[in-house]
């Protein structure tokens, strides 16, 4: 286990990936996280989510496709072209986010796209279209993950 020291923070235990034997103290030089608020410091790529205030998320995109005439989720790839990367989501209940019922269709078929290509932490262009009330009450910041290596 080893013990990292922050100036800011009580030390942050990390699993150093051998034996007790192998333990060491190392400051931190450099961090993905900064000091104020722990924001990601990957460049963002743009906010995801939807407000459906008191309707029910799976009933409205349900009436969406059939507006829309899409049958399948996975027809939304086409449609609406989602980033061609992988990238690193916070989730942020506080986002301000498109209410459903103010929104043009070209943009709610943009957001439940994405929204069903995001887990909480991850956006996957290569999973499937998953949609749960889950997946689409969530409101996330999408980050590019280039130039990181762990």
């Amino acid at each position: 286990m080893m013990v990292l020291r922050c100036s800011e923070r009580a030390p942050y235990r990390c699993n150093s990936g051998g034996p007790m034997s192998r333990t060491r103290r190392q400051p931190l030089h450099a961090s993905v996280f900064d000091g104020s608020g722990r924001a990601l410091q990957f460049p963002a790529l743009l906010i995801v989510g939807l407000d459906f205030g008191d309707a029910d998320p799976l009933a409205a995109v349900e009436a969406l496709f059939a507006r829309a005439g899409v049958a399948d989720p996975e027809e939304l790839r086409a449609r609406c072209a989602p980033p061609a990367e992988a990238c690193l989501c916070r989730e942020i209940r506080t986002l301000p986010v498109p209410r459903f019922v103010a929104a043009g269709d070209a943009e709610l078929l943009r957001q439940v796209l994405l929204l069903g290509l995001c887990t909480p932490h991850f956006y996957d262009p290569r999973r499937p279209v998953l949609l749960t009330r889950a997946s689409l009450g969530r409101r996330l910041e999408l980050y590019v993950e280039r130039g990181f290596y762990a």
